[in-house]
């Protein structure tokens, strides 16, 4: 999970006013579409990142990945991963021509 979260920009920013319902309710979205999302909380200290990872994933029915400074990343299955096939891609298959020139 870590690995698939470095690339990833921070999609919900938590400002000064800490954990709102319109927060609450952006990182549900974020969640429901990404699984896997990247929060930046601007304000607060490392005692007050942890309560916030706390609330949000117990509140969102999520689980935590990771807790970097001000970056926290938080999982949670898509309701439809459980129809998806075993060791499958739920990307659609890509399209187009291929590049087939050699170099």
């Amino acid at each position: 999970m870590r690995a698939r979260a470095h690339h990833l920009r921070p999609t919900v920013i938590v400002g000064e006013a800490g954990l709102t319902a319109a927060v609450l309710k952006e990182v549900d979205l974020s969640l429901t579409h990404h699984e896997l999302v990247k929060l930046s909380v601007l304000a607060g200290d490392r005692v007050d990142r942890e309560r916030l990872i706390g609330e949000l994933c117990t509140g969102l029915a999520a689980f935590p990945v990771q807790q970097i400074g001000r970056m926290l990343v938080i999982y949670r299955p898509r309701p439809d991963a459980a129809v998806a096939p075993p060791g499958g891609s739920n990307r659609p298959p890509r399209s187009g021509r291929r590049n087939t020139r050699r170099r």
